[in-house]
């Protein structure tokens, strides 16, 4: 039986996890954990998410030398809701967001060059980011970006679904009952990951500190997601983006669209894709070993050759 490995289940005693207040004084969450002077990695995570689920590969770039920051987006994990429903992802801009990560990244104190890795709606936060140039990373990794969204219907039918859902009632509430997609054949732990010990990680760290966990999106939220992500795939910035950049998608992906991800890598000057197919599923970083090392080893190799 593959058990919990320890470093998934602890903060690291080197590690420190405080508060940080962005220019409005809304307080985030983050986690920070000095290296040896490799540099540091900025990791964002996905709608709904917390850095916790992450501390395995914290732990794999730290022995590596890199320092690790990371924080909670604002609404989801230990930074606040912004939605009168605690357990509600809810946007009503994707603004404040950017403007979450463009002050954090001025404000972090590291020395050497600096890499962005973001998962699913994180990757597609740091692209617009750097679209908007409010980042300036030495080189970027997307994982399983959010580049498009996967719905029961077609994306357009889903976006003004969702627009007359915010105003056929309270936008702010929840879209559907469990955490993931609606409509889907597929059990949660199969649209995120193969390895069930990984996948019992998140309900771990929910147990010990609940107020992090979270829920379904708003309405409001997906009309911002098919929004956001309809302008970015059709940003002519996509064609000048000089930073380099590393996109893993899955195949496979229940909840994002890799087909859209594969096309915008298309458009970026200096990107190189890899593509992981049915053994994956849309927690790459969290899937079984077979998997997960390739994908680590990719970065790895990736920052090896762009950042020597």
């Amino acid at each position: 039986m593959n058990m919990p490995a320890p470093i998934r289940r602890a903060i690291p005693a080197d590690a420190t996890v405080a508060c940080w207040s962005a220019p409005d004084g809304w307080q985030l969450r983050r986690f920070d954990w000095r290296g040896s002077g490799r540099g540091g990695i900025l990791f964002q995570t996905g709608r709904g998410d917390v850095f916790e689920k992450y501390l395995e590969s914290f732990e794999h770039w730290h022995r590596a030398g890199w320092s690790i920051a990371a924080f909670d987006w604002r609404g989801q994990g230990g930074s606040g809701r912004l939605s009168p429903d605690p357990h509600v992802g809810h946007a009503e801009d994707f603004a404040p967001f950017l403007s979450d990560l463009a002050a954090f990244w001025d404000d972090w104190d590291v020395a050497g060059p600096r890499v962005a890795i973001g998962h699913s709606m994180g990757g597609h936060l740091i692209l617009q980011a750097l679209l908007d140039q409010v980042i300036d990373p030495d080189a970027a990794v997307l994982i399983a970006p959010m580049l498009g969204l996967k719905a029961p219907i077609a994306a357009r039918l889903g976006e003004g679904l969702a627009q007359i859902m915010c105003r056929l009632g309270d936008p702010a509430r929840a879209a559907w009952k469990g955490n993931e997609r609606p409509a889907s054949r597929r059990k949660r732990q199969q649209l995120l990951t193969s390895d069930a010990s990984r996948y019992a990680d998140e309900q771990w760290w929910y147990d010990q500190v609940p107020e992090i966990r979270l829920g379904p999106p708003s309405w409001s939220w997906l009309v911002q997601a098919f929004a956001s992500t309809r302008r970015q795939r059709s940003d002519p910035r996509l064609a000048t983006l000089s930073t380099p950049i590393l996109m893993l998608i899955a195949a496979e992906d229940g909840l994002v669209d890799p087909r859209a991800a594969a096309r915008v890598a298309g458009k970026l000057p200096n990107a190189e894709l890899r593509e992981f197919g049915r053994e994956c599923a849309h927690e790459i970083l969290r899937e079984a070993d077979p998997v997960r090392n390739r994908a680590l080893a990719a970065i790895d190799e990736y920052l090896a050759t762009r950042l020597p």
